[in-house]
């Protein structure tokens, strides 16, 4: 039977006991009901993992590594980052959880021209790594994807150099079919940026910075997509394309 998995700070080596964060010790003692001598999962944040033995005392929860584990292959070798505009309400979490669940590397909240409000909250950063962080236990991975600082559309495009290749799904893009766009591209790349907009997405000024700065622009089809719902679609297909879903 699979053991429920948890993530800690730091590195960390077999027979070390770590202590539970506040969160995870709750999940353990009050919704899981778990109790001294149950095993769980560990991984650090170099990725280990280990099977672990359980010590409860009340609201306090520590573990003991007495296994080292097999590293799995959950974690896709095509590291994707998404940068996504920042969209109303709670959809933002949805993009974190989902991206999560399939395989993302790592998310960056966007603030482009068209992103509805003015600041973005730093206790919403907190509450996206929260969800990326159960996200990833949830689906097994070794990882959580790394949630960025809230980035403007100037600073986003100066990191694309990091990138084998940078995609921008756009409505006016030359309707080419999207299998079409990236085949060429999959095999081969280490690392990819998607770029999602916001509701209302792309000023045109913002489609022509990117695409000189390197960026390919995309289509998604002949349907208008939600663009909590274009984040995944570029994912799944790039993933898939790979071999990896």
């Amino acid at each position: 039977m699979p053991r429920d998995r948890f993530f800690i700070e730091g590195t960390h080596v077999l027979g070390a006991r770590v202590v539970l964060p506040a969160d995870d010790a709750h999940k353990i003692a009050t919704v899981l009901r778990m109790s001294s001598g149950a095993r769980i999962e560990i991984v650090d944040s170099a990725g280990r993992a280990y099977a672990a033995t359980l010590a409860v005392d009340g609201k306090q929860v520590a573990a003991t590594l007495d296994e080292s584990l097999a590293r799995d292959a959950s974690e896709p070798t095509l590291r994707i980052t998404i940068a996504q505009g920042i969209p109303k309400g709670q959809k933002m979490d949805l993009v974190v959880e989902k991206a999560t669940e399939l395989g993302v590397h790592a998310i960056v909240p966007l603030r482009s021209a068209r992103v509805i409000g003015e600041t973005t909250r730093e206790n919403k950063i907190e509450r996206w790594n929260r969800i990326a962080k159960s996200a990833a236990q949830q689906s097994g991975r070794l990882v959580v994807p790394a949630i960025a600082p809230v980035s403007d559309w100037p600073a986003l495009i100066a990191t694309f150099a990091r990138y084998d290749r940078v995609y921008l799904p756009w409505e006016a893009a030359d309707p080419a079919p999207l299998r079409a766009a990236i085949a060429d591209d999959v095999p081969r790349a280490q690392s990819m940026l998607v770029i999602i907009g916001p509701e209302g997405g792309f000023a045109g000024e913002e489609v022509e910075r990117a695409v000189s700065a390197g960026a390919r622009a995309i289509s998604l089809g002949r349907r208008i997509l939600r663009t909590e719902t274009a984040a995944l679609v570029v994912l799944t297909a790039l993933l898939y394309e790979r071999g990896e879903l």
